[in-house]
Parts: C-alpha cells; structure tokens; sequence
C-alpha cells in the first residue's frame, strides 16, 4: 500500500525522528485548525469529539489495551514523566533502567532526591541480559523502565522477558515505545507492563506535540496522579494524565494517523522491514563504516559509525537525502559505552521505495566506500 504523502522534496531517512504525515493527516489536522478559526476553540472542539474519539479507541486495538486506559499527551517524556511520578518514588527506592535509557528518563530520575538508579547488564550486543539482570536486580527495586527500541542504535531489548523479571520484583513496570509503536506489533498483556508511552510523530507519522500514554487498569486503580488539574482531577481512567488545555488540532491528526497506519498494519510492516534489511545489507559492505548494532532481532532502522557522520549527513542534505544523527545526549549511557559521539541513523518511511535506497547510498558512497 503506498504511503499517501504529501509532496516532499528528496529522499527521507529520518522517521525515527519524524515520520511523514500522510495527505490525509495533515487535511485532518488543518480542517481542525480551520474550525477554530472559524467557530472558537470550544466549539471547535465539540465538532471532533467523535474524532478523537476515534483515536483513543484505535490505540486502545492497537496496543492491545481498553480505550479508558489511553490518555493523549505532548510527547513521550510528558508521559513517562507523569507514570513515574505516580509511583511516588521514595529515598532509598531503587529504579532498574537498561544501557540504552533515553538521556531525557536519566535526567527526570536524577532529579529525584535520594533515589537509586541501578542499570541491566547487556550481551556483547548491548541487549539487556535479563539472566545477569535478575541476579544482580536489588531487592528494593520498585520501578524498571525499559526503552524497548533505543534512539541510537536498532538493537531490540527483551521486553516481555523484562516484564516477567520486572513481575518477580514486585516492580511497577514502565515501556519507552517511542521507537516501537507504528514500527512492529505491540501487545500490553504480553509485556505484562504497567504503563508504556509512544510518540505520534515519528513510526505513527502524527503531529509533531502528540503522544500515546499507557496504563494498566491494575495501575490506575493503585495509584494517583502527581498534582492533576480541574480536567485529570477525581478521573478514573489514564485521561487523569492530560491537561484541560491540549492541542486538540494535534489529536485530531494523531487519530487519522492511527487509524491509517491500522488499516494497512501487517503489509506496511513486513515492507518497511524488508527496506531496512536492504538497507543493513548494504551498508555491512561498507570499508569506512560500520553497522552499530548487532542481534538477531533489530530494528527498521540502520546506525551507522566509523566515519565524520555529521558531515556526511550535511552532504547528503545537499543532494536531496535526508538522515539524521542522534548524539551522545540522547542515550549517554549506551554511547558512552560503546565510545561513540554521535551516529548516522537511517530510518525509511512508508513509501520508500528500493531506488530510494540506491540513491542513497550512491550519496553516502563517499563516505563509507
């Protein structure tokens, strides 16, 4: 099924930061905004309830969850931010993250006075060994957060087998899917998890300010909001995490790019999968470059090091090719590890096509040949 775009210049690499919004979302989200021009903000909102609507009910199917245990938020950190406050935290609580930990959760549970963070131990791929973890895991471990898929590298970490780990430790349990969602098939009771978030523009190809949120039934009706407003407060379900004032024309578009990418699920995936494989395939031949990660199960994307990526990146722009190039701040414990500063990441979009593929490489050839 081809990718309805919106006409864009070149060719685009880079849905792990920013998916492509479809002709059909961007009609949704500017329709949306043309209500509130014309009519007001609240009866414009009136006007899309259903469609929103709509957009709690297809990530609720989509994430194998209820509608009520959905909420709609700016972004991945807003969400993970409000799960991790609900679990109130105490000094001398221990949290269990991976290697590859999105450097925006380090920075929310560094800020969180007298709280330990432990990391998992990895294979020689820089995957959670969940073995090693559990052996080592402290027995005051009350939250784990796992990033299922990282920013900068395609590695895929065990997440139902952390869930598991997670269950043993009486640990709430927290999925960053930011890299997931819209990317491979996504099940909450399999993962056994507590709470997941997504971003809605990137493998979704929403709007840039929207966000999936998560959370288990069994964790709304154990826990609080941390200091909700007139709109979250008394509520029961995972809206308690939203805010009276959203950007509604955001989850109008979000909707349409959920349903979108429902209808065409299984065929897009199993494409956008073989485009990576291409692409991983070809740049594993590569003299000046090398693939990052390395496993048996990896991402529809493909990192890239060895070489001055940042230039690289600027000279394919110049030809029509757009990457992008995560550095050190965004996973600073899994870089770090593997010393490197920033990378090449390559993420193809719905309607890439094979001579996409070569003209990228024939514009990266420079580079790594």
């Amino acid at each position: 099924m081809a990718h309805d775009a919106v006409s864009h210049p070149g060719r685009y690499f880079a849905t792990a930061a920013s998916g492509l919004m479809s002709a059909e979302v961007l009609g949704s989200t500017m329709a949306h905004l043309r209500l509130e021009a014309e009519l007001g903000a609240p009866a414009a909102a009136a006007r899309s309830m259903d469609a929103v609507a709509r957009g709690y009910a297809a990530a609720g199917e989509l994430l194998g969850a209820d509608a009520d245990e959905i909420a709609l938020v700016e972004s991945g950190n807003r969400g993970l931010q409000a799960l991790i406050q609900s679990v109130d935290l105490k000094p001398g609580d221990h949290v269990l993250v991976d290697r590859t930990c999105w450097g925006g959760t380090l920075a929310m549970l560094a800020s969180l006075s007298g709280v330990v963070v432990d990391v998992m131990p990895v294979d020689d791929a820089g995957v959670v060994d969940v073995a090693a973890a559990r052996r080592s895991a402290d027995p005051r471990t009350r939250l784990v957060v796992l990033t299922w898929i990282p920013a900068t590298c395609g590695v895929v970490n065990p997440a139902e087998d952390v869930g598991a780990l997670s269950a043993e430790l009486g640990a709430c349990y927290f999925v960053d899917a930011c890299q997931v969602v819209g990317q491979r098939p996504v099940d909450v009771a399999s993962l056994r998890c507590d709470g997941l978030v997504s971003s809605g523009r990137k493998w979704l190809g929403g709007p840039r300010g929207t966000a999936v949120l998560y959370a288990s039934r069994r964790f709304l009706d154990a826990t609080r909001p941390f200091m909700p407003d007139q709109f979250g407060a008394g509520r029961t379900d995972a809206r308690r995490y939203e805010t009276g004032e959203a950007n509604l024309a955001g989850r109008v578009g979000l909707a349409a790019a959920l349903l979108s990418y429902q209808a065409a699920e299984s065929e897009r995936s199993a494409r956008m999968a073989a485009i990576a494989d291409d692409i991983r395939r070809r740049a594993a031949a590569a003299t000046r470059a090398y693939v990052v990660e390395r496993g048996a199960r990896l991402a529809d994307f493909v990192t890239l090091a060895g070489f001055d990526v940042a230039k690289a990146a600027s000279d394919l722009a110049r030809a029509g090719v757009t990457v992008s190039v995560p550095t050190r701040e965004y996973a600073p414990l899994d870089m770090d590890s593997r010393r490197l500063a920033e990378v090449m990441r390559i993420a193809p979009h719905p309607g890439t096509t094979l001579e996409d593929v070569e003209v990228l490489f024939d514009a990266l050839s420079h580079w790594i040949d």
